[in-house]
């Protein structure tokens, strides 16, 4: 017999080793999150996928699973908690996503429509961050980056290439390009690359191919994040 949790009072079957969040995915209950990949150590940076479990917060691609575990997901409590760590995203970074290139391929754009968060809540801080279009095939709008060091772990973990790092702390935290010159164009970075491809934002974006796919026909604008996020679960099954 399977050993179970319960996620919003429903039983959820879980393997030993496998998280909260990852029990919920492979059983059809989507948790959002912005840095879990399902490949990497879990992170637990971005905070999205909060969960209440008794009393305390906690972060549900970090929680190992047990047997006797509850846990709350959909509740006004930890809804309003992902609204406002989403706003806090959008205020830090400079999001304008009508004018973006990733604009319905973002999933932090998607995000903020599945858990309805349809304008700012705090005011922006407009960070002076610069544009890296140096190298031949990809170009870095650093004034996106969320932090979640996807392209961190990609590159180093699975590409072996080590090209990305974050620096310094707090509101000066930055995504840096480890290179002498501080430039992707001196790396040799491809556009096969996972750390090319994982962004979940529109920092890493590839050149030439800038609204091949219109707005409105995107990925994001046929169907919920929440959705399509368990259907990549079941399709990987």
């Amino acid at each position: 017999m399977s050993k179970t949790f319960l996620l919003d009072g429903r039983p959820v079957p879980f393997e030993d080793g496998q998280s909260v969040l990852a029990a919920a995915r492979k059983a059809g209950h989507y948790i959002p999150h912005l840095c879990w990949y399902g490949h990497f150590p879990p992170h637990g940076s971005c905070k999205l996928c909060v969960v209440k479990i008794g009393a305390r917060h906690v972060s549900a691609c970090a929680t190992p699973a047990r047997e006797g575990l509850e846990a709350e997901s959909e509740i006004p409590e930890i809804l309003d908690t992902r609204r406002e760590l989403l706003a806090m995203l959008f205020a830090e970074g400079n999001h304008f996503c009508p004018s973006c290139e990733k604009s319905g391929n973002c999933q932090l754009q998607a995000l903020a429509y599945d858990l309805q968060l349809l304008a700012p809540i705090h005011n922006r801080f407009f960070p002076d961050r610069p544009v890296d279009a140096s190298h031949p095939d990809i170009l870095l709008d650093f004034n996106r980056c969320i932090f979640c060091e996807l392209c961190v772990r990609a590159s180093r973990d699975v590409d072996g290439k080590d090209i990305f790092a974050l620096s310094e702390r707090g509101i000066d935290k930055h995504l840096v390009v480890k290179a002498e010159s501080g430039r992707l164009g001196d790396t040799d970075i491809a556009l096969s690359d996972l750390a090319a491809n994982i962004c979940p934002v529109g920092v890493i974006l590839h050149k030439r191919q800038g609204f091949a796919v219109p707005i409105g026909s995107r990925i994001y604008d046929a169907a919920p994040i929440s959705e399509l996020d368990l259907a990549d679960e079941e399709a990987s099954k």
